[in-house]
C-alpha cells in the first residue's frame, strides 16, 4: 500500500476500486461510444433522434443521501459519492449519458472575487428561496470592485492526483482537469450586488454608469481567461462534459486543428453565457445589456452555447447577429416552443427544458401528461435539431422511479420523430 492510500481505511479502499471496476465495465461497453458518435453528429447539427438527458440536481439527496454511503475517510466520500451516481446513471436513469473511464483530479485554482461579498437572507427551509440584499446602494459604491487575483496550488493539486491515481489509477484513468465548464452572466451576478428591482432601474436611469460596471466585469472575465490560459490549467470540454445549461460537448470540431495538444486555449472549448434576470427585458435591452458583453467573451471560443430559464424565442435573432460559433441555444419552460422552434430551424441545437414541476414534484405521476407534453413538443420542432434536458429537478417526492419512467417516455417518443 502506498504512502497516500495508508491514510484511508482498508474498508474504503476496497470499496472504491470495486466501485471503480464497475464503473470501467460500464464504460468499456460498446454502447457508450455509439452513443458518443451520436452526440457528435447530434452537435454538428445533422437530425437524428432528439436526444434525452436528465440531472437530478436537487433530488440528489433523495436518491443518493451523503449519509447512505459506507466510506468514513472524506476522501474517499467524494470519490464514492461520485461513481455511485455514475453507477445511478449506468444502471437505474439509462438517458443517453455516457459513462466514461476517465475520473477527474482538480486543479486547484484560487479566485478572490470581485472584492464584494452577496448579502442573503435564507428562510427556515434550507432548500427554500434566499433574497439577496444590496450591497451596491449608491453609484460610488462601484468603486468597491475589483479585478479578481487568481493564483494556482500546484501542491494541493499534485497531493489529491497522487492519491486518487493510488487508489483507482490502475482502473480509471485519472486526469486533472481546471476551468472547463464556463457560465458567464455578468448581470445576473451584478443584479444580487444591487438588487433586481434596482438594477432594472438603472438600465433607464443610469444606463453609462451600469455600462461601467459590466465593462469592468467583462473585462475581468477576459483577463481570468489570459491567466487560464497562461498558466496552462484549462482543461478539454469535447467529451462527456456537461455542455452549457444542458447537453454534452462531444465533438470533433474541437479542439481546434492547431493545436498543440499541450497548451489548451479558450478557442479550443465550449463557451456559455446567459442572462437568466433579462427574462421579461426588451429584446432592445437584451442587446444593449447583454448580449455586447457575452458576444465579447464567447468570441474566445470555439463553440458556443447560449441561454437557461429565461425564455429566448422572441430574442433569436439577435443572439446570433451578437454570438459568434453559436451551436445550442436553452428553450426554457417558458418559451413559446412553435414560435422558438420557426426563428431558429437548424442554426443551433433547441435545447427543450421542460418544466420539472408538474412531472417530478406533482402529487401523483401521471404518465400521460408526461408523454403528451413531450409528443407535444417534438411535433414543433420536427424541423429542428432537439435536445430534451429535465433539470433544476429540486425534488421527486422519493419517488426515483419517477426519474427512470419520464426518460423512457421520452425516449420512445423521439424514436417517433427520429
Amino acid at each position: 500500500m502506498g504512502e497516500n492510500l495508508g491514510k484511508f481505511p482498508q474498508k474504503d479502499i476496497l470499496l472504491i476500486r470495486d466501485l471503480a471496476k464497475r464503473v470501467a465495465e460500464y464504460a468499456h461497453k460498446s454502447r457508450q461510444e455509439e452513443m458518443a458518435g451520436i452526440w457528435k453528429e447530434h452537435n454538428s447539427l445533422k437530425r437524428i433522434r432528439p436526444l434525452v438527458l436528465i440531472f437530478p440536481e436537487g433530488s440528489w439527496r433523495e436518491l443518493l443521501p451523503w449519509e447512505s454511503l459506507f466510506c468514513s475517510h472524506p476522501f474517499c466520500q467524494g470519490v464514492e459519492y461520485e461513481l455511485r451516481m455514475r453507477l445511478y446513471y449506468a444502471e437505474f436513469l439509462q438517458d443517453d449519458s455516457v459513462i466514461t473511464d476517465s475520473i477527474a483530479s482538480p486543479i486547484y485554482i484560487h479566485n478572490s472575487g470581485f472584492g464584494i461579498a452577496t448579502l442573503t437572507t435564507s428562510p427556515a427551509d434550507p432548500y427554500g428561496a434566499v433574497r439577496y440584499e444590496p450591497v451596491i446602494r449608491e453609484e460610488k459604491d462601484l468603486e468597491k470592485l475589483q479585478k479578481p487575483k487568481l493564483w494556482v496550488d500546484w501542491k494541493a493539486t499534485e497531493e489529491h492526483y497522487e492519491k486518487l491515481c493510488e487508489l483507482v489509477g490502475d482502473i480509471l484513468k485519472v486526469e486533472k482537469r481546471g476551468p472547463a465548464h464556463f457560465w458567464f452572466a455578468i448581470i445576473d451576478d451584478f443584479a444580487t450586488w444591487r438588487g433586481f428591482e434596482q438594477l432594472f432601474v438603472d438600465m433607464i436611469e443610469r444606463p453609462q454608469w451600469l455600462h461601467r460596471a459590466l465593462s469592468f466585469m467583462t473585462d475581468s472575465w477576459l483577463e481570468m481567461l489570459d491567466f487560464y490560459e497562461r498558466e496552462n490549467v484549462l482543461s478539454l470540454n469535447n467529451g462527456a462534459h456537461y455542455c452549457g445549461s444542458g447537453g454534452l460537448g462531444f465533438t470533433d470540431e474541437l479542439p481546434q486543428p492547431d493545436f498543440d495538444g499541450v497548451h489548451i486555449r479558450a478557442r479550443d472549448l465550449w463557451g456559455h453565457a446567459t442572462t437568466q434576470i433579462f427574462a421579461w427585458v426588451s429584446p432592445t435591452m437584451h442587446e444593449e445589456f447583454a448580449l455586447q458583453y457575452e458576444g465579447k467573451f464567447l468570441s474566445r471560443f470555439g463553440l458556443a452555447s447560449y441561454g437557461c430559464c429565461e425564455p429566448l424565442h422572441k430574442k433569436v435573432d439577435i443572439i446570433f447577429k451578437h454570438i459568434p460559433h453559436l451551436r445550442r441555444l436553452s428553450m426554457s419552460p417558458w418559451v413559446d416552443i412553435a414560435e422558438g422552434a420557426e426563428r431558429l430551424g437548424r442554426r443551433a441545437i433547441f435545447s427543450w427544458k421542460p418544466n420539472p414541476a408538474p412531472i417530478f414534484a406533482a402529487e401523483q405521476f401521471d404518465e400521460e401528461f408526461v408523454r403528451k407534453m413531450v409528443r407535444d413538443a417534438l411535433e414543433k420542432t420536427r424541423d429542428c435539431v432537439v435536445e430534451i434536458v429535465f433539470k433544476d429537478i429540486h425534488t421527486c417526492r422519493n419517488q426515483p422511479e419517477r426519474l427512470r419512467e419520464t426518460v423512457r417516455i421520452a425516449k420512445e417518443e423521439a424514436e417517433r420523430f427520429a
